[in-house]
């Protein structure tokens, strides 16, 4: 029979993952949104613990543990605070873009930093999406132009994770204008080339502390070497890395989703109506039981793809299961924290009451990786057979930008 229970090793690393996130994680999810950002504290706890290199072969530095160790780790993380996921080092996209597109030798070298359990200031991040539609074409508006040696490449990308914090970055750029999506490249840029800026940071309905801005890219040289070519079908390495990136940022709204029912159950417990609990009337209880099979269901849809993608099962089984998974948690995530704050009733509007944030979170990181309508048009693709088209199946400005 198959069983998606952790192991033994899992339950030990989950276990040390529960406590730190009720010692560290939970009691400081208002202080990071308040300030902002996490504390130097936590990123260096998080680091020395190795938990966001988990996935990563130990080949490259990692702990070679898979991906469903890793989804279990933000799962856990998620439960105390999502939105402190996106602050934390290694825990970014980054790594699952190299993983997918570089070289063994490419990726050693920029996974390295993220690996190190002294760095707990080891950020890195994708950029991907742009504000502006391109008109005259399908595409990308930043371009990559050949040049002696390597590329050029100017314009601007949005959205982009932790960018005053990151050293390095993925830039997704057009490299031939006439194949459309199907003629992006992906290239390193770290900050400090010439021609690289960082624009305002956005102010954002949740996961502030995700620290998301504009990356300015103004006739950047990029060497040949610095660009990763992603195996034999750059396309489909592309929505591999995507695909996977969605489902880690899906366990962590399975572990929002799992927070919201708790805190709405015990609410439901002590708030007395009539003189008994209002989790007694059979219209309240019928949401909470609703809600408890929401965030079941999601949590294993979200395992089992995870397993699938650790046991190497085929590429359009483990997409289809991710996108099942991803959208479908993104939806118990909303609905479990939307029907908390109902059940709080005024209380639930209140900033001194945890689901009001949980709601924002959920919604915000319904944004990140591919949005549900992007994996339900993946999905739909598999199901009926059609060819899975860039433009089609992956994020892009025409349909809607993505926080990566």
């Amino acid at each position: 029979m198959i069983s998606f229970e952790p192991s033994e090793d899992q339950q030990l690393i989950l276990g040390t993952v529960a406590d730190f996130t009720r010692a560290s994680v939970a009691p400081r999810a208002r202080e990071v949104e308040g300030a902002r950002a996490v504390s130097d504290d936590v990123r260096r706890a998080v680091a020395e613990m190795g938990l966001g290199a988990a996935h990563v072969p130990e080949a490259l530095g990692g702990q070679g543990l898979g991906l469903l160790t890793a989804a279990l780790i933000n799962e856990e993380l998620g439960f105390g605070d999502a939105a402190t996921c996106f602050g934390l080092p290694a825990f970014g996209s980054f790594s699952y873009a190299v993983l997918e597109l570089a070289s063994e030798e490419q990726a050693r070298a920029l996974l390295a930093p993220l690996c190190d359990p002294s760095r707990g200031d080891a950020f890195a991040s994708v950029a991907w999406s742009e504000r502006a539609v391109n008109r005259e074409r399908a595409g990308f508006t930043t371009l990559a132009t050949p040049v002696d040696g390597g590329f050029e490449l100017t314009g601007r990308k949005c959205f982009v994770q932790n960018v005053e914090l990151a050293e390095r970055f993925v830039v997704f750029a057009q490299v031939e204008a006439e194949r459309g999506w199907d003629g992006l490249g992906a290239f390193v840029v770290s900050k400090g080339d010439a021609g690289v800026s960082v624009g305002e940071r956005h102010r954002t309905l949740g996961v502030d502390c995700g620290n998301f801005a504009e990356l300015g890219l103004e006739k950047v040289r990029v060497a040949s070497s610095e660009r990763l070519m992603g195996g034999s079908d750059f396309t489909r390495a592309t929505l591999r890395f995507f695909a996977k990136y969605s489902l880690i940022v899906a366990a962590r709204q399975v572990g929002l989703g799992r927070a919201a029912f708790d805190v709405a159950r015990e609410y439901c417990d002590i708030r007395k109506a009539f003189g008994k609990p209002i989790g007694h009337f059979q219209a309240v209880a019928f949401t909470l039981a609703d809600r408890h099979m929401d965030v079941e269901s999601a949590r294993e849809m979200v395992r089992r793809a995870a397993w699938m993608w650790d046991a190497g099962k085929d590429d359009a089984a483990c997409l289809l299961a991710t996108a099942h998974a991803a959208a479908h948690a993104h939806e118990v995530a909303m609905r479990a924290a939307d029907d908390a704050v109902q059940l709080h009733g005024g209380a639930g509007f209140m900033r001194d009451v945890i689901v009001e944030k949980m709601m924002r979170d959920a919604k915000q990181m319904s944004l990140v990786g591919m949005t549900p309508e992007q994996l339900d048009q993946l999905a739909a693709r598999i199901t009926t057979g059609q060819p899975l088209d860039a433009g089609a199946v992956l994020p892009t400005p025409e349909t809607q930008a993505i926080f990566t």
